[in-house]
């Protein structure tokens, strides 16, 4: 068996130093480059979609479904709209001159940041891989991917196919755990765009704090759903199932958290929830084909102990089922669970579900508000007083009224959190601009040379720049010439 290659820190100064010898040629830059790439990433996810679904279904056990829609459709969308729009985004924007530097024109020119660093997330790993790689393509850059180690099977799939579709003189991919990491984070990169948690968030802009490298950092949080009454329960508890256990067993940064309701709202709710799960999932939903395996055996035992704490363990009222041999936990609904638990003191990133109860609705926003800004803010209200205090108030990285999680799927949005859930945003357009300095340019001739700013420097000349670089009005600046 050959020995593994050491990708040390001497390793990464050369891979970063290879792909900057390839950007300074400027080669990323063209448009053809461009769309090369990305028809490259669509020809991928479309030749390999069977290889892609068998990745994700042994890293997590995910649904075909699942897998096939919000992982390979997705980036699929993202190719196809990056493709269709690349033209427009690129062309410099013209913007209006000053009356301070008439006569002239303006423009805006999107340009490249140069090499850049993607860290991936093991919970949608090809999505959360090949997404920001997108973007960073789309706006001309040089692209490193760092697949996540937790998900070794999509990884090793996403080094394979890469490398054989896309142009490797700029688009590498760089496999591995901790130490390639850190022999990553130790170089000089023009951005890096990391997912995942906040604890290693910090690591990561604490790196690149050491070369004034910018980041964008999509991390998570407790997503609440506050649920009022009057509404439909089923569609509402559809919905809020759909977000939290359809989407990789509640192992996704913007699936619901904890629901917040009121105390004579909650039963209601419990059994339209109880009812749509065994819907969903069967009386057995261990069994149940459509729900995702905890990742590995720490993730399951860190869920285990947030459900086994004395203060929270007689909380349950549905499901609680595990199955330790196959890292599974069936869906689990509690109620009342103490708000300084543990499982209410981080984000549970999982299949539990706690639900929190108060005797006003409007008290949910004082409680949301205690904590930090979380990544994602839902509501289930037909009251519109309610909605738009809602989204004047909360402070989250995203909203959905009356639904969960489809905001994901809106490209003409920004996709990010604020506070300790992120910082920077993508998806669609916003990719593109994340991954681009937005360059002034200001273009004069040498016609209309006036002397006003040249020395030697006189009470007229004063009189007339202030009033035009002060933004007076027009009439203003005539009476200032007298």
């Amino acid at each position: 068996m050959a020995a593994k290659v050491c990708f040390d820190g001497e390793a990464a100064a050369a891979l970063v130093k290879e792909l900057r010898d390839s950007f300074a040629s400027s080669k990323t830059r063209s448009y053809e480059w461009r769309v090369s790439q990305l028809n490259g990433l669509l020809k991928l996810a479309t030749d390999h979609e069977a290889e892609i679904v068998d990745a994700l279904n042994s890293d997590l056990s995910k649904p075909e479904f699942e897998s096939l829609i919000y992982e390979i459709c997705m980036v699929k969308s993202s190719c196809k709209l990056a493709i269709k729009q690349l033209k427009s985004w690129m062309k410099p924007k013209k913007a209006k001159p000053s009356m301070t530097t008439f006569p002239s024109s303006a423009k805006i020119v999107s340009e490249p940041l140069g090499v850049v660093l993607v860290i991936s997330a093991w919970n949608y790993p090809f999505l959360l891989s090949l997404d920001p790689v997108v973007g960073a393509i789309a706006a001309g850059n040089a692209v490193v991917l760092k697949p996540s180690e937790l998900a070794p099977a999509t990884s090793s799939l996403l080094a394979k196919l890469l490398g054989k579709y896309m142009d490797s003189s700029s688009v590498r991919v760089v496999e591995g755990a901790v130490a390639e990491t850190s022999a990553l984070l130790e170089q000089k990169w023009d951005k890096i765009c990391y997912t995942g948690n906040a604890r290693v968030g910090r690591i990561v802009m604490a790196s690149a704090a050491k070369h004034l490298t910018p980041v964008l950092l999509e991390l998570g949080g407790k997503s609440p759903v506050v649920v009022d009454s009057g509404i439909n329960l089923q569609v509402a508890s559809r919905r809020i199932i759909v977000g939290k256990w359809g989407c990789n067993n509640g192992q996704a940064c913007i699936s619901p958290d904890y629901i917040i309701t009121t105390k004579d709202f909650a039963s209601k709710l419990v059994d339209a929830m109880k009812s749509e799960l065994d819907s969903f999932y069967g009386k057995n939903p261990l069994q149940s084909k459509d729900l995702s395996r905890i990742v590995n055996y720490n993730h399951y035992a860190r869920l285990t102990n947030l459900l086994d704490e004395d203060k929270v363990s007689g909380k349950v009222i549905h499901g609680g089922e595990r199955d330790t041999n196959n890292l599974r936990i069936a869906p689990t609904i509690l109620l009342d669970v103490p708000q300084d638990s543990l499982m209410m003191q981080e984000e549970i990133f999982g299949p539990l579900l706690p639900i929190i109860t108060v005797d006003k609705i409007e008290d949910s926003f004082d409680l949301i508000n205690s904590g930090t800004k979380p990544l994602a803010a839902y509501l289930f209200t037909n009251n519109q007083k309610l909605k738009d205090h809602f989204v004047r108030n909360i402070s989250a990285g995203g909203m959905v009224i009356n639904d969960t999680t489809i905001h994901l799927a809106v490209p003409s949005l920004p996709f990010g959190g604020v506070g300790e859930s992120g910082m920077g945003a993508y998806h669609g357009k916003f990719s593109f601009e994340a991954f681009s300095h937005k360059k002034a340019v200001v273009c004069r001739g040498f016609f209309g040379d006036a002397s006003l700013r040249y020395p030697p420097y006189t009470e007229g000349k004063l009189s007339v720049l202030k009033a035009l670089v002060g933004g007076d009005s027009i009439v203003d600046i005539i009476r200032s010439l007298f």
